[in-house]
């Protein structure tokens, strides 16, 4: 049974309360003063607590403020007894993180029945704190599939990749990969799905593996623009099955040729792709084709545009929640932000990707992301 802690530094109250609750059946543990209903309250674990307003040393208010700050405390529902009548007092006990009140002299039958209603309501907030924690380990799970299927870095060969992806809390809907296509030509692609969840993570496996079998009918792979027509027709919210339903999501995808250091590219509704040239002494370029995300529309256009690659340049890319960090002030970091921030740690020379998530890190509020995170760098040697 779940203990109840009556808390009063009045013994004839004490033992009162403490009978008409027994005589209920109730697990009753008392205290005769705030700072041992405080201590107690921590060994037990009550499900409810009964606390006088009016004590010596701790009154009953500051007792209410240290339960409810205690994680594993929180969910327990707190009764305050008092004498105290005025509008202004309950709203003082309330902000506290009082539950309830009950005014002296105290009725047995409405404090039998305010109990009864607390005890309730605690094991309600029990309940939904296990399905919370539950569906936090079912995301979690997901994420760590959604990482599985990633690829990892690559630090060999003509182009070395250095691939990150931090699931946020909610799970969002970023995959990404990169192949050979054959020996001449990489291609890139970074997906980035509307909403949160399994749904979400579901659509950007779909979509993933599509890709990577090459199974888009009529596609040539080399050619951007045709990958993401094809995705388009394949993908679309009105036809698609009722799990996918008006669900759509935005792309960046390239072709980089190796012997003619050509990298061909298109996106649809994606943040640009940033181009970071050594040469050029942090000169960032941002790469992307305007248009609108995969599945709003079967009659969408999408069209390639092309640019060359200096030696020792490197390319970003990435979803939103690298650059959409809220801060302190209520403004966002931005991706302008961001696109400076790579010129400025360039300083002539590449930049760490390490360094960049320590960064991300530092600008994010408590370190939790509200979406998630998928970046991708190329290094072009």
């Amino acid at each position: 049974m779940t203990p109840i802690l009556l808390i009063d530094d009045d013994s004839t109250t004490r033992l009162v309360l403490k009978r008409a609750l027994q005589r209920q059946g109730y697990e009753v543990t008392v205290a005769n003063n705030g700072e041992d209903g405080v201590r107690l309250a921590k060994e037990i674990k009550p499900g409810l607590i009964v606390c006088d307003w009016m004590m010596p040393v701790m009154d009953g208010l500051e007792v209410c403020r240290q339960v409810k700050a205690t994680p594993y405390l929180s969910t327990t529902f707190f009764i305050l007894l008092t004498a105290r009548g005025a509008v202004e007092d309950r709203v003082t006990g309330l902000d506290t993180g009082a539950d309830e009140f009950l005014a002296k002299p105290i009725e047995i039958d409405e404090l039998q029945a305010r109990v009864r209603a607390g005890l309730r309501i605690h094991q309600l907030s029990q309940d939904l704190q296990k399905q919370k924690q539950m569906l936090e380990t079912e995301l979690s799970e997901a994420a760590r599939y959604v990482r599985s299927l990633l690829p990892s870095s690559v630090s060999q060969g003509p182009v070395w990749i250095d691939a990150r992806f931090v699931p946020s809390q909610q799970l969002g809907g970023d995959c990404y990969d990169f192949q050979w296509l054959d020996d001449e030509s990489l291609a890139i692609y970074l997906v980035d799905v509307s909403g949160h969840g399994v749904g979400a993570a579901l659509l950007s496996v779909s979509v993933l593996n599509v890709l990577r079998s090459r199974s888009l009918p009529h596609a040539n792979f080399h050619e951007p623009s045709e990958v993401l027509d094809a995705l388009n027709q394949a993908f679309q919210t009105t036809t698609s099955a009722d799990f996918y339903e008006g669900k759509y999501f935005t792309i960046w995808y390239g072709v980089y040729h190796r012997p003619t250091r050509q990298l061909v590219y298109a996106s649809a509704g994606h943040p640009p792709a940033l181009l970071l040239s050594v040469a050029k002494s942090g000169t960032v370029d941002r790469l992307n084709t305007p248009s609108i995300p995969i599945g709003m529309f079967p009659d969408a256009d999408y069209e390639s545009q092309c640019c060359e690659i200096a030696p020792s340049s490197q390319l970003y890319i990435f979803s939103d929640g690298v650059y959409e960090i809220p801060q302190p002030d209520g403004t966002v970091w931005g991706l302008d932000a961001f696109a400076d921030w790579l010129s400025q740690e360039s300083d002539g020379g590449g930049v760490d990707l390490e360094r960049l998530l320590e960064e991300i890190e530092q600008l994010s509020p408590d370190c939790v992301l509200d979406d998630d995170l998928s970046l991708l760098q190329l290094t072009f040697l």
